[in-house]
């Protein structure tokens, strides 16, 4: 348990307009301590982990305008200590936590100093799992979990489509664990790493069309997982290499009109004028303290790892969202908040 006094103010990373991108407007500023409400709890941020979400969402313009705070804060992940914990909730004051910060995964705060989580958000980070490690649990770990578990059973083959990633890297891990046969696509530099994670076949899409090496091949997949949303005939040409009864999961967040679209005739058109021959649903991960419990347990023992691409400084942020504008992270980019002797308590 971690017990130090409450300061009365703390620098967070904060932005009024994304109009030349986040990573271009993020200040980083002085402010006065937050005031939680009952349902929350004041949180020491000692690790925040990024995600596509915090700079796809809030560089929708008209979204901006409408939904975000101004100013605003970024980042959802988040590991920490409890500062104040919520009435009767359980957690005690000097508990390590990890989860979601804030009351909106947009522009929850976490690339602060300090911040609240919703009772609902946070679990305690078991012994043997590090501050690093569960700050990039979160928004991955509950994407690629929901993205998998519930739309397959043990022995299904599945497709995951974008295997490197933060989200793709736990998909991987989380599928085997659970039984399943696994088929990623990824870039030539990307192979040996998804073969380390478990990957039981790989296509490499630098050298050929994942399409056409997905109805060539001489197996039916049970489920698509798309981590990506590039290319949406994979969906529309599903029915060539799956099986009838086979779902087809988009997880890419995107603002682009051509994605909306999409989504909204893949999944809310009836088939006969959609033309969709397999069933197709829009999964975001959605905050489940039993799904976090339930992960963060399967790393300290050992079924999946974390994967971390790169850490960052608290005051090299905008540095670490460039690097993962470039979309070549394999796993997660960290952003260590608090100095290395916090962290390691």
């Amino acid at each position: 348990m971690i017990s130090r006094p409450i300061p009365t103010t703390f620098r967070r990373w904060q932005y009024t307009t994304t109009a030349s991108g986040l990573e271009n407007n993020l200040h980083l500023q002085a402010i006065p301590m937050l005031q939680p409400n009952a349902s929350q709890h004041l949180v020491r941020i000692l690790a925040a982990g990024l995600n596509p979400a915090d700079y796809r969402l809030s560089e929708f313009q008209f979204l901006h305008r409408v939904v975000f705070p101004n100013p605003a804060s970024p980042g959802n992940d988040f590991a920490g200590y409890i500062v104040k914990p919520a009435p009767g909730s359980g957690l005690k004051e000097g508990q390590l936590v990890f989860g979601g910060a804030g009351t909106n995964f947009m522009y929850g705060g976490a690339m602060a100093e300090y911040g609240v989580a919703h009772v609902n958000n946070v679990v305690p980070i078991p012994p043997g799992l590090s501050v690093i490690d569960a700050a990039g649990i979160t928004i991955a770990g509950l994407t690629a979990y929901q993205s998998i578990l519930p739309h397959s059973k043990p022995g299904s083959r599945v497709f995951l489509n974008g295997g490197a990633g933060g989200v793709g890297s736990l998909g991987i891990q989380i599928a085997k664990a659970e039984g399943r046969h696994v088929t990623v696509s990824c870039s030539t530099a990307s192979i040996a790493h998804c073969k380390s994670l478990g990957a039981d076949e790989i296509i490499d899409y630098k050298k050929q069309s994942v399409l056409q090496a997905l109805k060539e091949s001489q197996q039916k997949y049970d489920l698509v997982v798309d981590y990506v949303g590039d290319n949406f005939n994979l969906f529309w040409e599903a029915d060539k290499y799956t099986n009838e009864d086979a779902k087809y999961v988009t997880v890419a967040v995107s603002h682009h009109f051509s994605f909306i679209r999409f989504i909204t005739a893949a999944q809310y058109m009836p088939r006969f004028l959609s033309g969709a021959k397999r069933q197709h649903a829009t999964v975001f991960g959605q905050p489940k303290r039993e799904d976090l419990t339930r992960l963060a347990e399967w790393m300290v023992e050992g079924k999946i790892r974390s994967v971390i691409d790169s850490r960052y400084g608290f005051e090299d942020l905008k540095d670490a969202y460039r690097s993962l504008k470039m979309g070549r992270a394999k796993g997660k980019i960290i952003l260590e908040v608090a100095p290395e002797e916090e962290r390691m308590v």
